[in-house]
């Protein structure tokens, strides 16, 4: 069948690698896709936010699936066009209705849906601009440091941890009377700090079945430490080592399945990904071990977790997705590859404040056994320059987290642009679980 991928990230360059290797795949159509994506597939220039754009795409092609890779045309709807238009709602398409969807439009909406099916999570309280007087009373009453989020998307930038009061009155300000994040932060949710270890644990959904998807652990902050500002993401891990099978039977018990149970009860149509974003927190009796706890939800796959994640399923993805869509994911057995992968994203110098674009990229020849996943990427008269502000990722898989690691540096050393920079600690804070104790 012919397949249309809906984005440009190192997300879709991941998943595209991945569908093209299905028996399913006739060919594969990437709108916009970067200058990876362009030598798997085909690139069509399309404003993925632009339903009619994308429905006469799919007419024209003959498209027989269509996979979303980001969240804003899921919010914006796209699931629930499809199946409003007698010429589409044959069209396979994988993500969740525009009611789905709000799991991630909406913070407030998300914490609601977890308190009403008991899922742990901190606790928290919603301010707007009428109400920013009762924000400030109620940031009284937590304990430093404060999480401060914008309510609507922001780009994975709207999360604000202010380390003094004074800091998290002032960012409350900003983020309502402001615009700090535009509209998305008209309403803030406030939180309680969780003190932990945080990781994302993946689930692909036909509303009824899921699989769980490997682990994995990002990196947002630009610099070593997790220090400086935060970016979309600068590495990741999968799977996350700490995540045993003990772990992974309290979130499934006490995440996955009432998740699942919240979509059906509240009729909710999801057919795709979800993405938990969890904090392991410390048990007060230290033979309980961890306990998860949910920081927020996504409504698609991560990004740079989709890099380390992806290439460890084994399984036929188009066979998957044909399956979420018929609403028989049971029917299939999940194959995961047991090697542990690293990822570690190149950035232009700068980002994620003001970077230069256009910048020719060398030594893409040199990738050896490593994958190179394209982000913000395009290519020039047959050359690849830079073309936004997380450039190119590396991904190792390995026996060991280490041995990963060491691989994906020594690749992502021999690449190089003008201003290229990275985190050089991707990793770092896991390997005492990989240490003899």
């Amino acid at each position: 069948m012919n397949i249309l991928l809906l984005g440009s990230g190192g997300r879709e360059h991941a998943m595209a690698y991945k569908i093209v290797q299905s028996k399913r795949c006739n060919h594969l159509f990437i709108a916009p896709g970067n200058a990876g994506t362009m030598k798997i597939g085909t690139n069509i220039a399309l404003d993925i936010n632009n339903f009619e754009e994308i429905k006469q795409c799919v007419l024209d092609k003959r498209i027989k699936m269509v996979v979303v890779g980001p969240e804003a045309p899921l919010v914006a709807g796209i699931v629930d066009y499809f199946a409003g238009d007698p010429q589409l709602n044959k069209v396979i398409i994988i993500g969740p209705s525009k009611e789905g969807a709000r799991l991630e439009g909406s913070k407030n909406h998300a914490k609601a849906f977890m308190a009403s099916m008991g899922i742990p999570t901190a606790r928290y309280a919603t301010f707007g601009k009428g109400n920013i007087k009762r924000g400030e009373e109620f940031l009284n009453s937590l304990k430093a440091p404060y999480v401060l989020k914008a309510d609507g998307l922001a780009a994975g930038k709207g999360v604000i941890i202010a380390e003094t009061l004074e800091e998290a009155k002032k960012t409350l300000h900003e983020m309502v009377e402001e615009h700090k994040f535009g509209d998305a932060s008209d309403k803030v949710v406030i939180e309680e700090y969780l003190q932990g270890i945080e990781l994302s644990v993946f689930v692909l959904t036909d509303g009824q079945h899921y699989k769980i998807l490997p682990s994995a652990k990002d990196y947002k902050r630009i610099g070593d430490g997790d220090t400086g500002l935060n970016t979309g993401g600068m590495g990741s891990v999968s799977p996350v080592v700490f995540a045993d099978k003990t772990f992974m039977k309290k979130v499934e018990d006490r995440i996955v399945i009432p998740t699942i149970k919240g979509l059906k009860k509240n009729k909710i149509g999801y057919k795709g990904f979800i993405f938990i974003g969890l904090m392991a927190v410390q048990n007060e009796d230290p033979a309980q071990g961890l306990d998860p706890y949910v920081i927020e939800y996504n409504v698609r796959m991560g990004d740079p977790e989709t890099e380390s994640v992806f290439p460890r399923i084994k399984s036929d993805v188009v066979e998957l997705f044909q399956h979420t869509f018929d609403m028989s994911l049971n029917k299939l057995d999940l194959e995961i590859d047991p090697r542990t992968a690293a990822t570690v994203m190149m950035v232009a110098g700068g980002y994620p404040g003001s970077y230069e674009k256009g910048h020719i990229i060398n030594g893409l020849d040199k990738a050896g056994d490593c994958l190179l996943f394209h982000a913000g990427t395009a290519s020039v008269d047959g050359v690849a320059v830079t073309n936004g502000g997380r450039v190119l990722s590396v991904t190792a898989l390995a026996n060991s987290l280490p041995e990963a690691l060491l691989t994906c540096y020594q690749t992502a050393d021999k690449i190089d642009w003008k201003g290229k920079q990275m985190r050089r600690d991707i990793g770092q804070d896991l390997l005492k679980w990989h240490m003899p104790q």
